[in-house]
This record gives structure tokens, C-alpha cells and sequence, in this order.
């Protein structure tokens, strides 16, 4: 095990004490630290998030499943469109994607470029969310029950093959659409998110990656061990520290990490590789 291996199993514990302590950003650290520390290639990297995302979640999922908070319609309407969405990406798109896609002039824009440019993206994205303060208040969700909008089934395949791509559970996004389009409260929207993410990465991994992929699972068991040992220990952390606070901290993280990725993806990689 050479150092940046061990850096990279710290980086593990990080991971599930993010989530232990903000109850998101598995898959924002966890494809980072897989392609730069273990040096994994962006299919692999990939396909090895849905998967830590996927069992993570699953424990929260499951414990909400059976409780009153989760809607079984949004996980119906939204969920499985996202399943079928990320299929299609882990499964048919994802293996005949081609090394290099195209050329622009004498510039070679690679699959790794659009996969990490894309997730770059969504970095920021997910940066924005925990910076902004939403208008809606919580006492005015509230009040709402489920209602069903065609919206749903299209955002939910959409996103499934958006998540699909870069490998990513997207429950910050999953989160506001229920929110806004199901008019779910926010508690059941975290509830149900959970276990669409928990379906989207374990099945977008079992049926779609696992079926032409060699799969190393004494790392991937490792990894996953000391992840939710992190989660754990955030857990118990999180009713000690402040949760505002601790969100503005680690948004900023995050954009320092997605200028990292662009650096590494669009400046260092085409210069030195």
C-alpha cells in the first residue's frame, strides 16, 4: 500500500463523515479520490460510486421505507423513470461511448473530459444548493400532500441518465423536485430521496456496470467499511455541531474540488498525457 492509497482510505473516512454530518456528498468526494488516488479510470470510478453511494444509502432508505415519511408514489412516478434512466447510461451507452469522442481542430475532447467536465459541473451545482437558502419556507411545505405531475416521470428518467453518467446518487437534486413538484414536505423528500437513490446506484450497478466489469471487491469493501464507519462517527458528531455552519464549510470544499477536477481534466491531463 503506497501513500497515496493511504491518503485514499482516509479520504473513505472523510466521505462517511460528510454524510454522517450533512446526510449528502458521498459520490462529490468519492469519484475524486477513486480517479486521483487509486487511479482508476472514469468507467471504473464511476461504476464503483453507484455502488458506495448505493449501500450507503441504503441503510437510511431502508429504515425509512418503513416508516410513514417515505411516498411510495414518488418512488413509483420518480424513481423508476430514473432507474430505467440510469440503465440505459450504465448499461448500453456507457460501454460503446468511445475513448475519444471528437476533435475540435487539434484538440481532442476524450469520454473522461465529459464525464469529469460534467461532474465538475455538478459540483457546482451542488455547492449552489447548500449555499442558497431555498424561498420556500419548511412550515409552507408543510401543509402539502403528493400531488402527481407528468414532470416527474420526465425529470426522474432525465436525471437517472445524468446520474448515470458521472456515477453520482444526486440527492441534493432529487431532493428540491419532489419538493417542488410532488409538493412533498421536506422531511419526506429526504426520506424518499434515500431510497431512490438507494435503487438508482445499487441497480444501476448490479445490472448495468457488474455485467461487463471485473469487479475488485475486496477494495470496494474496504472502501465501503470505513465509510460508514465515517458515517458513525458523523452521526453522532452532527448533534454537536452546527449544521448551517458545517454546510457553508463544505460547499466551499466542494467548489475548490470541482476547480481542482477542471484543472486536472482540462489543463494537466492535456499537457502532460
Amino acid at each position: 500500500m503506497n501513500f497515496l492509497e493511504i491518503i485514499g482510505y482516509i479520504g473513505a473516512l472523510c466521505i462517511g463523515l460528510i454524510m454522517g454530518l450533512t446526510g449528502s456528498g458521498g459520490s462529490i468526494l468519492s469519484i475524486p479520490i477513486l480517479a486521483y488516488l487509486f487511479h482508476l479510470d472514469e468507467k471504473t470510478a464511476t461504476a464503483y460510486s453507484l455502488f458506495i453511494v448505493g449501500i450507503t444509502a441504503l441503510g437510511g432508505g431502508m429504515r425509512n421505507l418503513f416508516s410513514r415519511q417515505v411516498s411510495l408514489k414518488s418512488v413509483l412516478y420518480f424513481g423508476v423513470p430514473a432507474i430505467v434512466g440510469v440503465l440505459l447510461m450504465r448499461r448500453i451507452i456507457i460501454p460503446v461511448l468511445p475513448e475519444v469522442l471528437f476533435h475540435i481542430f487539434n484538440f481532442e475532447v476524450t469520454r473522461r473530459m465529459l464525464i469529469f467536465g460534467v461532474f465538475g459541473l455538478l459540483m457546482l451545482v451542488a455547492a449552489y444548493t447548500m449555499l442558497h437558502k431555498p424561498k420556500v419556507r419548511l412550515n409552507e411545505m408543510e401543509l402539502e400532500k403528493f400531488e402527481f405531475h407528468p414532470l416527474m416521470v420526465t425529470e426522474g428518467f432525465f436525471l437517472g441518465i445524468f446520474m448515470g453518467l458521472i456515477g453520482a446518487g444526486g440527492g441534493f437534486l432529487i431532493v428540491p423536485a419532489l419538493m417542488l413538484i410532488a409538493k412533498l414536505s421536506i422531511k419526506s423528500a429526504i426520506s424518499t430521496s434515500l431510497v431512490i437513490v438507494c435503487m438508482n446506484s445499487l441497480i444501476g450497478f448490479f445490472l448495468g456496470d457488474f455485467t461487463h466489469m471485473e469487479v475488485e471487491w475486496s477494495f470496494l469493501f474496504t472502501f465501503v467499511l470505513i465509510s460508514l464507519i465515517g458515517i458513525l462517527i458523523g452521526g453522532t458528531l452532527a448533534r454537536k455541531i452546527n449544521g448551517e455552519r458545517l454546510k457553508q464549510y463544505f460547499a466551499y470544499f466542494v467548489i475548490l474540488m470541482a476547480v481542482f477536477v477542471f484543472v486536472m481534466e482540462f489543463i494537466v491531463r492535456t499537457v502532460y498525457v
